[in-house]
Order: structure tokens, then C-alpha cells, then sequence
């Protein structure tokens, strides 16, 4: 395969993932400035929305306050964050153009429509809460579909394998950020844990990785933090925890490797990062800081990115 076609493949599905992300982080978000200011505190939730998406410092030099109408305005539909919901789309539209022979036409036609929905339907934005939820519900079907297409249509060849890396890379830095805001940013140095704040925080911060009734499923527990953690981080079983993007980026990137002949070292710092999650405990992350195991987490994952870069997208 071609550098630039499995370059473009490895873009789409990670701009495809972005896009949900950033519509379940602005609904869970919803969720919570939804209750009454008895529940949520002081915080500003909107501030934590922009943190997760790694754009708060960009975000600022447009706008002077993090509030409901400017942070939905420049995570959904800014033209000058380039990682705006719509830029999403429009971003994976154009990847997909590039490689439409290696997609399947289902594939195809689920980015195409919603490009042509977002252009002929939500050019303008939002204007109501109604037309937000139905926007959010959009791209998250969007995302869902073509998840679904992909895994039920195209070959288990090389443009397969290039495509789920990258749904896998970008999945395991927003589970990651997400978890990271909670525990260094989102709850107040005077807010006790287990708290009606931190019990609405949390389960927010499960809704926006699709998480909360799986938590019950495994632990039967009301919302614990060091339970939550040990879900979203160690618990393979979980698709969006950082086990189990692991376990899938290394088995893409052997499928790789057995197909092209040989292994790099994109192969082998996937194993790094998988081995260490593998033999890691809740006790010793904790002990050693969730703060500084995640930072340091999403570090390896973003080195990881430019090692697929450098060994085969370049």
C-alpha cells in the first residue's frame, strides 16, 4: 500500500473518532449544568469541556469566557479550531475522497451523507438546546455507522489494520484526557470525595466514554473513583479503556508487520505501552499519582503517533 493511502485511511478513522468524542464530552457536559447549582458547585464545567479537548489555550484567544453558547460554538462548529466537530468531518470527507477506491461504498456513503448533512442542515449551528441534542446525535450515529460499516464490510488487509489504528490511537488519548481532567482539574480542593458533586462529575465522565452501565455491570458498587479508574484505564474488557486500545493497536500493528515482512519500532513501543498497563495495579498507580501515570500515558501514546508516522505514513 501507499504511504499517502494509508496515511489517508489512518486520518479518517481518527477524525471520524474526534468528532464523537468532542459530542460526548458537550453532552455529558449538558448533563451536568443541567442540575441544580446545589449539585454541581462552583465549577465550571464548560472550562473542563475545553481541558478534555486539549484546546482551552487556543480557545481563549478568540473568546474571554468559557460559557455554554462560546465553548458548543467552538468545539461544534468553529472554522478556526481545526479540531471543531465540523473541521471532523469535513477533514475526514477529504481524506476519504483521497482513498475512495480502498473504502466500501457503505463506508463512503455514511461520510459523504453526513458531510452533505452538516453542510445542508448545520451550516449555521445551533440555536436551541433541541437542535444541539439533535446535532450531537447526528455526529455520534455518524461515528457509529461507520464504525459499523468498516468492521462489517472491508477486508482484513492493510487498509483495515491502518484504519483501526488510528480509531485506537485517538480513542486511547481521549479516554485518557478525559480521566486526567477529573482527577488533576474538575473536582474542588474542598469538595469531599463522594460528594454529590463528585458523584455527578463521575458519572458524566462515564457517560462521555458510553461507560456508566458497564461500571455496574463489572463492579456493583456505587461510583467509586478508584473503581472508575481501574475500569477506563486497566480493564481490557472495557473498548474505550487504555487496555483494550492497547491490546487492538498491537494486534493491527503485528498485522502489519506479518504482512509487510518485518517489525519497527512502532511494533515494539506498542508492546512497551500494553506490557506496562498489563503488569500496572490501581495501588501502584495511585501511589505513584493518577495524574503523572496518565500525563505520562499520553506522552507515549502521542510518541507512538509519530512512529506510525515516520515508519509508514511518511
Amino acid at each position: 500500500m501507499l504511504s499517502r493511502t494509508a496515511e489517508n485511511l489512518y486520518w479518517l478513522a481518527r477524525y471520524v473518532e474526534r468528532a464523537e468524542y468532542l459530542a460526548r464530552t458537550i453532552d455529558a457536559t449538558l448533563r451536568v449544568t443541567a442540575l441544580p447549582a446545589a449539585y454541581i458547585g462552583k465549577t465550571n464545567e464548560w472550562d473542563s469541556a475545553l481541558l478534555t479537548a486539549g484546546v482551552a489555550a487556543s480557545f481563549y484567544q478568540t473568546y474571554e469566557e468559557a460559557n455554554e453558547h462560546n465553548v458548543v460554538d467552538y468545539l461544534s462548529f468553529s472554522v478556526d479550531n481545526p479540531s471543531s466537530i465540523r473541521n471532523c468531518i469535513e477533514a475526514a470527507r477529504l481524506n476519504s475522497r483521497s482513498v475512495r477506491t480502498a473504502l466500501t461504498s457503505e463506508m463512503w456513503d455514511t461520510i459523504n451523507s453526513a458531510w452533505i448533512e452538516l453542510q445542508a442542515v448545520w451550516s449555521k449551528g445551533t440555536s436551541t438546546r433541541e437542535d444541539l441534542a439533535k446535532f450531537l446525535r447526528f455526529v455520534q450515529e455518524t461515528s457509529l455507522r461507520f464504525d459499523g460499516s468498516a468492521y462489517r464490510t472491508m477486508l482484513r488487509n492493510d487498509a483495515y489494520w491502518f484504519s483501526r489504528m488510528g480509531v485506537h490511537l485517538e480513542r486511547a488519548d481521549n479516554t485518557a484526557r478525559i480521566l486526567d481532567v477529573k482527577y488533576h482539574v474538575l473536582l474542588p480542593e474542598e469538595e469531599h470525595v463522594g460528594g454529590p458533586l463528585d458523584f455527578y462529575q463521575w458519572s458524566s465522565i462515564l457517560r462521555s466514554v458510553s461507560a456508566l452501565t458497564a461500571y455496574h455491570w463489572v463492579y456493583r458498587e456505587t461510583l467509586k473513583p478508584w473503581l472508575i479508574a481501574d475500569l477506563l484505564i486497566l480493564n481490557d474488557t472495557l473498548p474505550r479503556s487504555l487496555a483494550s486500545c492497547y491490546g487492538n493497536l498491537v494486534r493491527n500493528l503485528d498485522q502489519i508487520g506479518v504482512a509487510y515482512g518485518r517489525q519497527g519500532a512502532a511494533q515494539r513501543h506498542a508492546r512497551g505501552i500494553r506490557n506496562r498497563l498489563e503488569h500496572s495495579n490501581m495501588n501502584d498507580i495511585f501511589q505513584h499519582g493518577v495524574h503523572e501515570f496518565i500525563q505520562e500515558f499520553i506522552t507515549d501514546n502521542s510518541r507512538l503517533g509519530e512512529i506510525i508516522t515516520k515508519q509508514y505514513l511518511i
